[in-house]
Protein backbone atom coordinates (compact mmCIF):
# COMPACT_ATOMS: atom_id res chain seq x y z
CA UNK A 1 0.00 0.00 0.00
CA UNK A 2 2.82 2.00 0.69
CA UNK A 3 4.87 1.47 -2.00
CA UNK A 4 1.99 2.03 -4.50
CA UNK A 5 1.36 5.23 -2.95
CA UNK A 6 4.57 6.61 -3.09
CA UNK A 7 4.87 4.99 -7.04
CA UNK A 8 1.84 7.42 -7.61
CA UNK A 9 3.48 10.68 -5.93
CA UNK A 10 6.66 10.12 -7.62
CA UNK A 11 4.78 9.23 -10.86
CA UNK A 12 2.53 12.81 -10.41
CA UNK A 13 5.81 14.91 -9.39
CA UNK A 14 7.45 13.70 -12.38
CA UNK A 15 4.63 14.38 -14.07
CA UNK A 16 4.41 18.05 -12.70
CA UNK A 17 7.90 18.78 -13.61
CA UNK A 18 7.69 17.26 -17.22
CA UNK A 19 4.94 19.65 -17.92
CA UNK A 20 6.04 22.37 -16.39
CA UNK A 21 9.25 22.14 -18.50
CA UNK A 22 7.67 21.75 -21.63
CA UNK A 23 5.20 25.23 -20.61
CA UNK A 24 8.59 26.80 -19.94
CA UNK A 25 9.96 25.47 -23.35
CA UNK A 26 6.77 26.92 -25.06
CA UNK A 27 6.98 29.95 -23.34
CA UNK A 28 10.44 30.59 -24.96
CA UNK A 29 9.64 29.68 -28.25
CA UNK A 30 6.70 32.04 -28.33
CA UNK A 31 8.35 35.33 -26.79
CA UNK A 32 11.30 35.05 -29.35
CA UNK A 33 10.97 37.89 -31.78
CA UNK A 34 12.91 38.59 -34.86
CA UNK A 35 15.60 41.20 -34.65
CA UNK A 36 14.57 44.16 -35.82
CA UNK A 37 16.64 46.95 -37.96
CA UNK A 38 15.60 50.10 -36.96
CA UNK A 39 17.03 51.92 -39.76
CA UNK A 40 16.09 49.67 -42.45
CA UNK A 41 12.45 50.14 -40.78
CA UNK A 42 13.20 54.01 -40.38
CA UNK A 43 13.85 53.72 -44.56
CA UNK A 44 11.28 51.89 -45.86
CA UNK A 45 8.75 54.28 -43.52
CA UNK A 46 10.26 57.33 -45.42
CA UNK A 47 9.91 55.97 -49.11
CA UNK A 48 6.28 55.20 -48.35
CA UNK A 49 6.20 58.49 -47.25
CA UNK A 50 7.54 60.23 -49.75
CA UNK A 51 5.65 57.50 -52.72
CA UNK A 52 2.08 58.81 -50.99
CA UNK A 53 3.06 62.44 -51.19
CA UNK A 54 4.92 62.45 -54.64
CA UNK A 55 1.24 60.29 -55.76
CA UNK A 56 -1.19 62.46 -54.14
CA UNK A 57 0.34 65.89 -55.22
CA UNK A 58 1.34 64.40 -58.74
CA UNK A 59 -3.01 63.32 -58.55
CA UNK A 60 -2.02 59.87 -59.19
CA UNK A 61 -5.20 58.37 -57.09
CA UNK A 62 -3.58 54.54 -57.87
CA UNK A 63 -0.04 55.52 -57.08
CA UNK A 64 -2.06 56.78 -53.67
CA UNK A 65 -4.06 54.44 -52.47
CA UNK A 66 -1.51 51.54 -52.73
CA UNK A 67 0.07 53.48 -49.77
CA UNK A 68 -3.00 52.99 -47.30
CA UNK A 69 -4.17 50.56 -45.19
CA UNK A 70 -7.93 49.74 -47.01
CA UNK A 71 -9.78 49.43 -43.52
CA UNK A 72 -12.81 50.69 -41.35
CA UNK A 73 -10.89 52.01 -38.57
CA UNK A 74 -8.10 54.62 -40.50
CA UNK A 75 -8.70 57.88 -39.76
CA UNK A 76 -7.58 61.33 -41.50
CA UNK A 77 -7.62 64.56 -40.19
CA UNK A 78 -6.39 68.24 -41.57
CA UNK A 79 -6.05 70.99 -39.08
CA UNK A 80 -5.51 74.35 -40.71
CA UNK A 81 -4.89 77.33 -38.72
CA UNK A 82 -4.49 79.25 -42.10
CA UNK A 83 -7.82 79.01 -42.51
CA UNK A 84 -9.73 77.82 -39.86
CA UNK A 85 -10.81 74.95 -41.77
CA UNK A 86 -10.91 71.37 -40.37
CA UNK A 87 -11.45 67.87 -41.62
CA UNK A 88 -11.84 64.49 -40.52
CA UNK A 89 -12.53 61.36 -42.46
CA UNK A 90 -12.93 58.15 -40.87
CA UNK A 91 -12.52 54.25 -42.79
CA UNK A 92 -10.97 53.57 -46.09
CA UNK A 93 -14.49 54.38 -47.90
CA UNK A 94 -14.25 57.65 -46.98
CA UNK A 95 -11.10 58.57 -47.09
CA UNK A 96 -10.78 56.89 -50.63
CA UNK A 97 -14.37 58.90 -51.71
CA UNK A 98 -12.83 62.29 -50.13
CA UNK A 99 -9.06 61.84 -52.25
CA UNK A 100 -10.97 61.25 -55.51
CA UNK A 101 -13.34 64.12 -55.42
CA UNK A 102 -10.57 66.27 -54.50
CA UNK A 103 -8.47 65.03 -57.66
CA UNK A 104 -11.40 65.39 -59.93
CA UNK A 105 -12.45 68.85 -58.46
CA UNK A 106 -8.59 69.66 -58.44
CA UNK A 107 -6.92 67.72 -61.34
CA UNK A 108 -3.74 69.67 -61.87
CA UNK A 109 -0.80 68.55 -59.88
CA UNK A 110 0.59 70.84 -57.57
CA UNK A 111 4.32 71.07 -56.92
CA UNK A 112 5.96 67.92 -54.44
CA UNK A 113 7.09 69.42 -51.36
CA UNK A 114 10.38 68.55 -50.42
CA UNK A 115 10.75 65.16 -49.47
CA UNK A 116 11.85 65.32 -45.52
CA UNK A 117 14.91 63.49 -44.37
CA UNK A 118 14.23 64.01 -40.73
CA UNK A 119 11.83 61.92 -38.91
CA UNK A 120 10.66 60.49 -35.65
CA UNK A 121 10.05 56.82 -35.57
CA UNK A 122 8.55 54.29 -32.68
CA UNK A 123 8.23 51.14 -34.00
CA UNK A 124 5.99 48.58 -32.26
CA UNK A 125 6.22 45.49 -34.01
CA UNK A 126 4.20 45.90 -37.25
CA UNK A 127 2.62 49.35 -36.14
CA UNK A 128 4.78 52.54 -36.05
CA UNK A 129 4.49 56.21 -34.97
CA UNK A 130 6.02 58.67 -37.35
CA UNK A 131 6.11 62.49 -36.89
CA UNK A 132 7.81 65.18 -38.80
CA UNK A 133 7.73 68.63 -40.33
CA UNK A 134 7.30 69.62 -43.91
CA UNK A 135 7.35 72.99 -46.15
CA UNK A 136 4.94 72.98 -48.87
CA UNK A 137 4.82 75.81 -51.14
CA UNK A 138 1.37 76.51 -51.56
CA UNK A 139 -0.20 75.70 -47.79
CA UNK A 140 3.34 76.42 -45.66
CA UNK A 141 4.68 74.67 -42.39
CA UNK A 142 2.61 71.50 -41.72
CA UNK A 143 3.05 69.06 -38.77
CA UNK A 144 2.44 65.23 -40.10
CA UNK A 145 1.70 62.49 -37.74
CA UNK A 146 1.28 59.10 -39.25
CA UNK A 147 0.42 55.75 -38.02
CA UNK A 148 1.62 53.18 -40.32
CA UNK A 149 1.43 49.08 -40.24
CA UNK A 150 3.44 46.75 -42.00
CA UNK A 151 1.14 44.63 -44.42
CA UNK A 152 2.40 42.05 -46.30
CA UNK A 153 5.85 43.50 -45.87
CA UNK A 154 5.02 46.84 -46.76
CA UNK A 155 4.35 49.74 -44.57
CA UNK A 156 1.46 51.62 -45.41
CA UNK A 157 -0.61 54.58 -43.30
CA UNK A 158 -3.34 53.45 -41.46
CA UNK A 159 -3.70 57.27 -39.87
CA UNK A 160 -3.13 60.64 -40.76
CA UNK A 161 -3.33 63.98 -38.98
CA UNK A 162 -2.34 67.02 -41.18
CA UNK A 163 -1.48 70.66 -39.45
CA UNK A 164 -1.33 73.23 -41.31
CA UNK A 165 0.56 76.40 -39.71
CA UNK A 166 0.83 78.81 -42.83
CA UNK A 167 3.33 80.45 -45.14
CA UNK A 168 5.92 82.29 -43.17
CA UNK A 169 4.02 85.35 -41.55
CA UNK A 170 0.40 84.06 -41.85
CA UNK A 171 -1.13 82.22 -38.33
Amino acid sequence: MIKNSLTTILLTLFLCLAGCKETQTEKDDVSITPEINYESEKKAILETLHQETAAAFQRDYEGWKDKWVHDPTITKIYINFADSTFSESVGWEEISGFVKTFIEEHPEPEPVPSMVKDIEVRLYGNGAWVTYEQQDSLRGLKRETRLMEKVDGQWKIAGMQTTIYGLQGEK
